[in-house]
């Protein structure tokens, strides 16, 4: 444990935005499945896979992932989606 004041109240502000950010992490990736699966049964994918892109976007402006992360994602989910319709 740290002896500096600060250091002390740092490790306390990062262990509150860390489980902030696991369960950020945790829908995004309950989005995600709930897009793909919607998609494959071939009901409501849409409004699932819009969900999830919102999703994705708000977590890269809260800056719990990268703005290029986010984009990868949204790509790759668009393209699953897509593979799954066509």
């Amino acid at each position: 444990m740290a002896n500096i004041k600060s250091q002390i109240k740092r490790n306390i502000t990062n262990e509150k935005r860390r489980l902030r950010n696991r369960t950020v992490r945790s829908e995004l990736r309950t989005r995600t499945k709930a897009a793909v699966a919607a998609a494959e049964a071939g009901e409501g994918g849409a409004e699932e896979l819009v969900t999830a892109m919102r999703r994705i976007d708000k977590a890269a402006a809260k800056g719990v992932i990268h703005a290029n992360a986010a984009a990868r994602q949204k790509s790759r989910l668009q393209k699953r989606i897509n593979a799954l319709d066509a």
